[in-house]
């Protein structure tokens, strides 16, 4: 039975995809529809950025300098094909992907599916509930039990931001991203790397995944950057772009979501590549190659740039990124749920949920293990997240796949080939971590 999208909407929920559409005049400049087709992409890249990527790769840069950037690049690229398949499949359809797996598989697969969009949901929050204690430890001061406590806090944010339209959230993700941007930027001009070592760094070389140490934090970097919940939340949040239902206004459509997907990604793979340089640089290839938590390499820096300024711009760059995770988290949530249970709750109880379910194990994992584990957490949770990630891939790949779903926006041979040629080398990458630790 094909699921009913709701066509209102009240104060109390999240945007919706289909309430807060925003119409595209057809008479309107080329560049005024680019500008208002700019938006979702944004939204889905700073979960490309979030305190799970900086783990990976702060331990990636510092442990191996800069032979795991083509990782980054690689994985950031994979995405990039993967988000456009989603665009491609929300335009085209008029649904999401979590709408078409309930409506196109059996209830138990449906379910089944929805408990590990959950549990990817949770992995993320964890990362952020982590990231952003360990942004109020290094701010103000707290110890990182406090710090948890303190992320109970943003719900407060959440519901204030109840009945916004997309263009405000999506206006709040941009200044967030530019924050974030701006910080990295003036530590990249304080560290002053060796450029041509970060170009060597972009050669891959499979000889260095061949080690078990190097393949667990790459696959963590590919779990930090295609985030199963954001295929989801892609899906849907394209829709807020309205440009007819034929074939020729949806086409258009693609082609600027395409736009907006690239340009948002490219600029997540910057930051992304960024915080790698930074860590190899400043530890690295300084001797402090045994610097892998975030705690550590935000004190470090001080002494390393002779100031405190790059320190506490990077303390304010996690805060920006734990907290613009947590919006886009949120509305993700609410897309999964609606879209395979069709159910729909307040946005304030989601978040609150979501975040009390991350804050025990975040608590117990810092008061049991230390501050220490926070890093190791962190890295644990990409590597959860690049473990759900083929379940959410065969879905969106069989549907893009399906001409009759699709109609003439379905996959081309070679989209096909690299898509399902992706979906083999994730699982295949996931295959050999779970061998390396079964042994």
């Amino acid at each position: 039975m094909k699921y009913k999208l709701p066509t209102t909407a009240t104060a109390p929920f999240c945007p919706s995809a289909v309430t807060d559409s925003i119409a595209i005049p057809a008479n309107a400049s080329l560049l005024r529809k680019m500008l208002l087709f700019i938006g979702p992409g944004l939204m889905v890249s700073i979960g490309y950025m979030d305190p799970g990527n900086w783990a990976t790769a702060i331990e990636a840069g510092s442990r191996f300098g800069y032979s795991l950037l083509f990782v980054v690049v690689l994985a950031s690229l994979s995405g990039m094909v993967l988000q456009n398949l989603c665009s491609r499949l929300g335009i085209a359809t008029g649904r999401d992907l979590a709408q078409l797996s309930a409506s196109r598989y059996s209830p138990q697969v449906a379910k089944g599916q929805w408990l590990l969009a959950e549990l990817s949901i949770l992995a993320t929050d964890l990362a952020e509930v982590l990231g952003a204690a360990l942004a109020f430890h290094l701010l103000l001061g707290v110890s990182i039990p406090v710090g948890v406590a303190l992320t109970a806090f943003d719900t407060v944010i959440v519901l204030a931001l109840q009945g916004a339209n997309f263009r405000r959230l999506e206006a709040i993700i941009l200044g967030l991203i530019v924050t974030i941007a701006s910080c990295f930027t003036v530590e990249l001009i304080l560290i002053k790397p060796f450029w041509p070592d970060v170009a060597a760094g972009l050669k891959p070389s499979w000889d260095v995944l061949s080690q078990q140490e190097p393949l667990y934090i790459a696959i963590g970097i590919l779990g930090a950057t295609v985030m199963p919940h954001n295929l989801y939340l892609h899906s849907s949040v394209v829709q807020t772009r309205v440009n007819g239902s034929d074939q020729a206004s949806k086409a258009s459509a693609i082609r600027f979501a395409r736009f907006d997907t690239l340009g948002s990604l490219s600029i997540a793979l910057l930051i992304n590549a960024a915080i790698l340089i930074l860590a190899a640089a400043a530890f690295h290839h300084s001797g402090h190659a045994d610097v892998v938590e975030i705690e550590d390499a935000y004190h470090l820096l001080d002494p390393l740039v002779g100031g405190t300024l790059a320190s506490v711009l990077f303390g304010v760059a996690l805060l920006a990124a734990g907290q613009s995770s947590t919006f886009t988290g949120t509305i993700a949530g609410q897309v999964v749920l609606e879209g395979f249970l069709h159910a729909k709750i307040p946005c304030w109880q989601r978040r609150l949920i979501t975040r009390a379910l991350a804050l025990i194990p975040a608590l117990i994992g810092v008061i049991w293990l230390g501050d220490g584990a926070v890093g190791k957490m962190l890295v644990l949770s990409q590597v959860v997240l690049s473990l759900q990630l083929p379940f959410a891939l065969w879905p969106l790949i069989r549907f893009t796949s399906d001409r009759e779903l699709m109609g003439p926006f379905v996959n081309s041979a070679w989209v096909r080939i690299l898509a399902w040629s992706l979906f083999g080398l994730i699982s295949a990458a996931n295959l050999a971590l779970l061998f390396f630790w079964i042994n």
